[in-house]
């Protein structure tokens, strides 16, 4: 077989441009065109004819050209030039499949009937511009019926993407901090001050605590807890309306919506400053003797 001219060379390169620019329209990827090809041929605008090979002066024969017909409509030609290059024997190309529908998080299944009307009067939440960067809406996680809430700032990027609060590094800490109490993460309720991430990890703004407090006011009644422990600065200065710091607000019992709430300083806090954990341990055992849970006896 004789080797292709620059003209047939330059006909392909014209193919492959085509099928190259349109790859994303027809739901195709990972095209493998050669570079030599795309090399050789030249630019040519969409129905322009390929420039002819000037004929040396000692061919006897010049090859001539075929008669250009008109050119085909856009997706014509689009669906005729993926077919030769990746073998579609002329078949339109598959249609993009949808996103498949993203699955419930574990943490918004099960929920008590009271939980569940919270929940669903939450919905798909647009109420503040926390919304359009999510990527699942953390609504809250633990025990209906618990004795004890934590409560939090924010879903961080763990988070956001499982759906569930505190399940980062600064989560398990938590998890270890309930364990000392001798609890579970099942046997307490944890929620958040906002149920979307915001952006970077910032602090929540006024309008977008106010667009969720209510719902955060709205589990507090229905898990019924008798002690909320506040975690963190935005968590304290939220729920007391006070804007002292939270190393000043830690270990003093103070009141929200009726309910006792000591609050502490942030497990993700601890990870940065771990001197302050036995800080928060006090504040727990304050919490724990509050519930009449065993208190370990101080180390002598």
């Amino acid at each position: 077989m004789s080797p292709p001219d620059d003209t047939s060379l330059r006909e392909l390169a014209s193919i492959a441009r085509a099928v190259l620019a349109f790859q994303g329209e027809l739901g195709l990827t990972g095209l493998d065109v050669p570079a030599t090809l795309l090399r050789r041929g030249a630019p040519t605008r969409p129905g322009a004819q390929p420039a002819a090979k000037a004929a040396p002066a000692s061919t006897a024969t010049p090859v001539s050209a075929a008669p250009v017909s008109a050119a085909p409509a856009p997706d014509q030609a689009r669906r005729e030039a993926a077919a030769a290059v990746m073998g579609f024997a002329g078949a339109p190309p598959s249609p993009r499949r949808p996103a498949p529908p993203r699955s419930l998080p574990a943490a918004d299944r099960n929920l008590s009937p009271e939980l569940r009307a919270v929940r669903d009067e939450l919905g798909d939440c647009t109420r503040c511009k926390l919304h359009k960067g999510r990527t699942h809406l953390v609504f809250g996680v633990g025990n209906p019926q618990a004795r004890l809430m934590f409560v939090g700032e924010g879903p961080g990027r763990d988070e956001d993407l499982q759906g569930e609060p505190f399940v980062g590094a600064a989560g398990q800490l938590l998890d270890r901090m309930i364990k000392a109490m001798g609890l579970s993460r099942a046997e307490v309720y944890i929620g958040n001050i906002v149920k979307c991430r915001p952006p970077q990890n910032r602090d929540p703004e006024p309008d977008e605590v106010a667009a969720c407090e209510g719902f955060l006011k709205a589990q507090i009644r229905a898990v019924k807890p008798e002690a909320l422990v506040a975690l963190g600065r935005i968590a304290a200065q939220t729920l007391l309306r006070d804007p002292t710091p939270v190393s000043r607000l830690r270990g003093q019992w103070r009141e929200y919506e009726g309910v006792p709430l000591m609050p502490t300083f942030h497990p993700a806090y601890l990870l940065r400053n771990a001197a302050d954990k036995r800080l928060v341990w006090a504040d727990l055992q304050a919490v724990m003797a509050r519930l009449g849970l065993a208190v370990p006896p101080k180390s002598t």
